[in-house]
């Protein structure tokens, strides 16, 4: 009985060992494993001991290969993103981008989106098919007609022609165009002869054109002005080779250009900021060259984009521009580069006035041109009517948005800003002939220059106006110009004033001769003279 049971307890010693020596070689040693915080070791004596269990996920393998597709599709992804910013970064693609989408920051500052966006009429595919301006659609679809009746061509001329220069024409705007080769070809068609039509009929007349005299749109006056405002937009543009072609079609000659330029001059004439209209001898010419088929271009050794930069070259042609400076040689800082705080070319009028300068009209119709001389600063006269804004707000975009064309509408727009600051300067520069306005009250144009160029970026060492600011700026610095126009001021104002003036000097002159006198007397009293009789009496008496 013994030998049988130490040999049963011999069976299950050694199973034991068997068993410990299977879960050591299961369980790591400490040294794999470093050594745990002592709350998480407090954590585990606190708890109660759970027995050792091994979890096998039979999903583990489906696991790993969902993880690891999941990070290949988000690479693949990102290849998507850099291969479509590499195509949008090609040089061609911006190189010739002349008509933009209006930044963010000077629409919301500006306080009139209108300003930026159409109203009636929709030009290029930024504004196209919206649906409060489809009303103008049927109308451009019957200039279209009026093209093709008068011309006798077939619209497949008009059709193959735009579908050569298409992808020419797409680079010009900003941004993936949404619309498909056909519609793109379309909307160049449909709106390039309805632009054509309108600067043709501004010039020969609409009626000569097969119009009927009381047309909707193209007789209509009150909304051509509108209609002249819309097609100035930055946004509402067409490349200006499109309309040259298609005008060249219409007239047998494609390869014709600078004829639209003019065109463009001509129809968008009242929109000029002076009130010098186009006078009799250019329109003779324009009206000529059209039935010459021939080029009358005072731009052609410019090269416009569109009808905005027409516009724009033709307000700065007339005359050479004084160049830029650097406005302060010791605080000057890199090319390109705006201070918002160093914006200020020159102080306001009544500033100005105070330090004794004058302001005089300037008579010329390149409002830009302003001179200092002597103290007299030369300002040409200035038109202000409800477009203004609208345009000056457009060409200050195209001039922030186009690296290729120079600030000089924003550099005068600012140092206009800088000489308005209140409704009485406004009122003085139009008691001076140099602000003429068609608004409502003086103060509606101080804060319309007020609000044109917040926000706007601008290097004044890129003005052309730096160094008339700087010698304005000299002579209001000269404390003696400031007396001397105090004197004016006070003393000068008027005839009762000078003779009052006079008078107090000459009254001042005597009282200060009384009492020189009076002094001069008191210390330096008159010697007394001896009388004759006197003497002649005294010898006598001595002799007797």
């Amino acid at each position: 009985m013994v030998a049988v049971f130490n040999k049963e307890l011999l069976s299950w010693y050694l199973i034991t060992l068997k068993l410990k020596e299977t879960l050591e070689s299961g369980i790591p040693s400490s040294a794999e494993f470093p050594e745990k915080p002592p709350q998480q070791q407090q954590k585990l004596q606190q708890e109660p001991s759970e027995p050792l269990q091994v979890i096998i996920n039979e999903d583990g393998e489906n696991l790993k290969e969902e993880a690891s597709s999941q990070e290949s599709e988000w690479v693949i992804s990102i290849k998507e993103k850099l291969e479509q910013a590499r195509q949008d970064d090609v040089a061609s693609s911006w190189a010739k981008l002349s008509i933009y989408k209006i930044p963010h920051y000077l629409r919301e500052t500006s306080g009139d989106d209108k300003a930026y966006v159409p109203q009636i009429v929709s030009l290029g595919p930024y504004h196209h098919g919206k649906r409060r301006l489809r009303q103008m659609d049927r109308h451009k679809w019957r200039s279209l007609n009026h093209v093709l009746k008068r011309t006798k061509q077939d619209i497949s001329l008009f059709l193959n022609s735009m579908k050569e220069i298409e992808e020419r024409a797409r680079y010009f705007y900003e941004g993936p165009i949404s619309l498909s080769s056909n519609e793109f070809v379309e909307m160049l068609v449909l709106d390039g002869c309805f632009v054509l039509e309108l600067f043709r009929g501004a010039t020969e007349g609409f009626q000569k054109l097969g119009y009927s005299r009381n047309d909707p749109i193209f007789e209509m006056r009150g909304s051509m002005h509108s209609i002249q405002r819309d097609m100035i937009m930055l946004e509402n543009q067409l490349p200006l080779f499109v309309l040259d072609m298609l005008l060249g079609i219409q007239l047998g000659n494609p390869e014709q250009k600078g004829l639209v330029a003019n065109l463009a001059l001509r129809f968008f004439d009242p929109l000029m900021p002076t009130d010098e209209p186009l006078t009799k001898s250019d329109r003779n010419k324009l009206e000529s060259s059209l039935r010459s088929i021939a080029t009358f271009d005072p731009l052609s050794d410019q090269g416009g984009l569109h009808c905005l930069d027409v516009f724009r070259t033709s307000l700065l042609r007339k005359g050479p521009q004084p160049s830029p400076r650097i406005w302060n040689k010791h605080r000057s800082r890199a090319r390109g580069v705006a201070d918002k705080r160093r914006q200020q070319l020159i102080h306001c009028v009544t500033e100005l006035r105070e330090a004794g300068i004058k302001f005089k009209k300037r008579k010329t119709d390149r409002f830009w041109d302003i001179k200092f001389k002597d103290g007299i600063l030369r300002i040409p006269r200035l038109l202000i009517h409800d477009g203004t804004k609208s345009l000056f707000l457009n060409l200050i975009a195209f001039e922030q948005c186009h690296l290729d064309c120079s600030n000089d509408i924003t550099s005068y727009v600012i140092f206009m800003d800088n000489l308005i600051n209140s409704p009485s300067d406004v009122g003085y520069l139009h008691y001076r002939g140099i602000i003429e306005h068609w608004l409502g009250s003086d103060a509606e144009v101080a804060d319309l220059f007020n609000r044109l160029c917040q926000e706007v970026v601008f290097d004044i060492n890129n003005s052309y106006l730096s160094p008339l600011s700087e010698a304005v700026n000299r002579y209001y610095n000269h404390r003696w110009n400031t007396w001397c126009a105090s004197l004016r001021h006070n003393y000068f104002s008027n005839p009762w004033a000078i003779i009052s003036l006079v008078a107090a000097v000459v009254l001042l002159l005597l009282t200060f001769a009384q009492t020189y006198y009076s002094i001069y007397g008191y210390y330096r009293p008159p010697k007394k003279p001896i009388r004759k009789e006197s003497a002649h009496q005294d010898r006598f008496w001595s002799s007797s």
